[in-house]
């Protein structure tokens, strides 16, 4: 039901906002990507791109690899046209998230900026429903943050590693998680602007190089690569046979599946976007609402579609292991890129394999900083930040244990929490969406809203003297 409740959060609001996703897109990829920032006088901790990036890097994890892997075993090829589905609608709710984090954002004793829907929903819904609403999220953040945002991501990083080393190699799970505690400690104990340097330098490297892969495996066999688009679209509406006991399996499990991964692959209406939204450099909470949709639109329409197809045109679904099981999750996604780069037992297929260890070992690394913040500035709402440094050190060490044991109650209630996160959220996002259409409408109203200042003077509108502006004439 829940799943179902975000897809028709993100169909009310690509409706609500005349498809901002397509029309603005080109506008925002400019302005995330190209553009960078803008006023450098602005109340924010981190520019458009490194606000950006915290989101991605929270976002773009395992999921990508292995969720995708699993939703194509479980749902067949047709899974991932609804995931497609879930990353256009997604943009839209992601939209809305970002651009009510940003308005409602305030500035804590430190200077940062803190904002999410622990802050828009108790501020911009009145009366008790708003407030119990933002504490229910804050609870459920902090705990999915040690999780879904962490314990997972080390755990998947060790078994990846285990997967691509040989069995007698001296490499131990105990050393991996020895390196994601210090890497992890480095980067999230120096805070946010440190965590947002990172993220800047790791989210290109790691989406370009994964990416990469990708597109060479394709490349290799483009002979099959429309076959495999007729099959995604065809079996995405007939519930094609998946695969492992699911043979026969109907059209609703396709898109259940599809939906699932999809959702909490970009995490649009869990509330996330809204957080990582806040803390950038910006005036005008729409114009940082266009740049946080990219985000969905990289993560579920580019590198889950890349995922995605290669494990379609490689042909390797419905592969079994030795013991007779049926490949799935990220164990599926490495045989596809092992597959399409010349096969198991070659140097080809050797690089397949490394492809996804590296591609799993950073997104699930980048997950770990950027849901560290998440769970810090859930954690600040109602205690302050007298628990921040404990919360971190705490953080820390989950990061290790995650690697090094299954945690298999805590990465159990940890999913409930994640899915828990969105029912406040999407409570309050369907309260507050006349707030996003006006808001929305207001700004693209204005003559002049693609005029973005530029080391402005302190106290700077969005419409500031000729001579502290930058005339911006990039097209939708």
């Amino acid at each position: 039901m829940l799943i179902f409740t975000l897809f028709g959060v993100g169909l009310i609001f690509t409706i609500q906002l005349k498809g901002i996703q397509l029309r603005r897109l080109g506008y925002s990829l400019w302005l995330a990507l190209f553009k960078r920032g803008e006023n450098s006088d602005s109340e924010g901790d981190l520019s458009h791109y490194q606000a950006l990036s915290v989101a991605l890097a929270a976002t773009v994890g395992v999921g990508n690899i292995g969720g995708v892997g699993a939703a194509i075993a479980i749902g067949g090829p047709g899974a991932l046209f609804w995931m497609w589905v879930t990353g256009f609608l997604g943009m839209a709710t992601k939209y809305s998230e970002a651009l009510l984090g940003v308005k409602f954002r305030v500035t804590n004793k430190q200077g940062e900026q803190s904002g999410g829907p622990q802050r828009y929903l108790s501020d911009g819904i009145p009366g008790p429903i708003g407030k119990v609403l933002a504490f229910l999220f804050a609870l459920f953040g902090v705990i999915a943050s040690f999780g879904i945002g962490n314990a997972v991501q080390s755990g998947n990083v060790t078994s990846a590693l285990d997967a691509q080393l040989p069995a007698d190699s001296w490499w131990t799970p105990q050393l991996t998680g020895l390196v994601i505690f210090v890497l992890v400690a480095v980067t999230i104990l120096g805070g946010i602007k440190w965590i947002g340097h990172v993220s800047a330098a790791l989210v290109p490297f790691m989406i370009i190089f994964y990416v990469a892969g990708a597109l060479t495996v394709l490349v290799l066999n483009v002979d099959v690569l429309g076959t495999a688009f007729a099959t995604i679209f065809e079996q995405a509406f007939s519930g094609g046979a998946a695969v492992g006991g699911f043979t026969g399996s109907a059209i609703m499990l396709t898109i259940q599946i599809g939906f699932a991964r999809g959702i909490f692959s970009n995490e649009s209406g869990l509330g996330t976007g809204g957080i990582a939204a806040a803390a950038a450099k910006t005036d005008q909470p729409v114009r940082q609402a266009l740049v946080s949709m990219t985000q969905t639109f990289i993560d579920t329409i580019v590198v889950v579609t890349m995922t995605g197809l290669v494990i379609v045109v490689t042909g390797v679904l419905g592969a079994v292991d030795d013991a007779g099981e049926l490949v799935t999750s990220a164990s599926l996604t490495r045989l596809a890129f092992e597959e399409g780069l010349g096969g198991a037992g070659t140097t080809g297929g050797a690089i397949g394999g490394f492809i996804v260890a590296v591609g799993l070992a950073t997104f699930a690394f980048s997950t770990i900083i950027g849901w560290s913040y998440y769970g810090e500035k859930c954690l600040e709402r109602y205690t302050g930040r007298a628990l921040i440094w404990p919360y971190r050190v705490v953080y820390v060490l989950v990061s290790y244990l995650g690697a090094v044991t299954s945690l298999d109650l805590l990465w159990g209630l940890s999913d409930i929490a994640n899915g828990l996160m969105a029912l406040p959220n999407l409570i309050g996002l369907l309260m507050l969406t006349p707030l996003v259409y006006r808001e929305t409408k207001e700004f693209f109203a204005r003559p002049d809203w693609r005029l973005l200042p530029t080391n402005a003077v302190e106290g700077a509108t969005d419409t500031p003297p000729e001579d502290t502006r930058e005339l911006v004439t990039a097209r939708d």
